[in-house]
This record gives C-alpha cells, structure tokens and sequence, in this order.
C-alpha cells in the first residue's frame, strides 16, 4: 500500500509565501509523473503544476512565474515553492503521483489535501 501525506499548507497574506510538501511512503519501486491540483470551493479539481521523473516541468498559466514544483527522487517527495500568493490562489491543494509499486502495479495516488487559504 501506499500513501501520499501532504503538509505546508496555511493562511497568509496576498504577496506571501508557502511550500507544500508531500511525501510517498509504502511499497514503492518508482514514481513517474508528480503533480499538483487544487480545487477552489465551488469548483472543479483543476491540475497546477506536474514534474516527470525525468525533470519535465509545466504550469498553468496562472501561476507560471510565480509556483516552482521540484522533486526528490531519493525521497519520494514533492515540493511547491507558491510565492506572490494571491486570494485566488486559494484552495484544497492535493499531490498525486503515478507510483509503480513493488509489486510492480501501477497506481494513481492521492494526497488529503491540504488548505492554503490567501487573505486580502
């Protein structure tokens, strides 16, 4: 079995900064592609940024300039560094990753999802 925890989330202020973190634990051989969504109340669950395992990085446009996803493979962890947060950029931000596990199945995992909340 594996399990995604999430952590990093928050209040602050619009112009501040946060870093989620979300860590694989489990029967793990490899991790493909890593990524984020978030899902604003009332909305869908929409993708923000992914990272290959390879290194291949995109954003949505909305943040591009603005949110860094990197990756630790030695970890099993990924990171997003979210700077000049604004208030709609708030939202339930949750990590899934695509976890080839040692049993050699491949699984679509995903976080609990962690709160970042931007104020005005």
């Amino acid at each position: 079995q594996v399990q995604l925890v999430e952590s990093g989330g928050g209040l602050v202020q619009a112009g501040g900064s946060l870093r989620l973190s979300c860590a694989a634990s489990g029967s793990i051989f490899s991790i493909n592609t890593m990524r984020w969504y978030r899902q604003a109340p009332g909305n869908q669950r929409d993708l923000v940024a992914s990272i290959t395992r390879g290194g291949t990085i995109n954003y949505v446009d909305s943040v591009k300039g603005r949110f860094t996803i990197s990756r630790d493979n030695a970890k099993n962890t990924v990171l997003l560094q979210m700077n000049n947060l604004q208030p709609e950029d708030t939202a339930v931000y949750y990590c899934t990753m695509g976890v080839v596990a040692a049993n050699a199945r491949f699984l679509e995992v995903w976080g609990q999802g962690t709160l970042v909340t931007v104020s005005s």
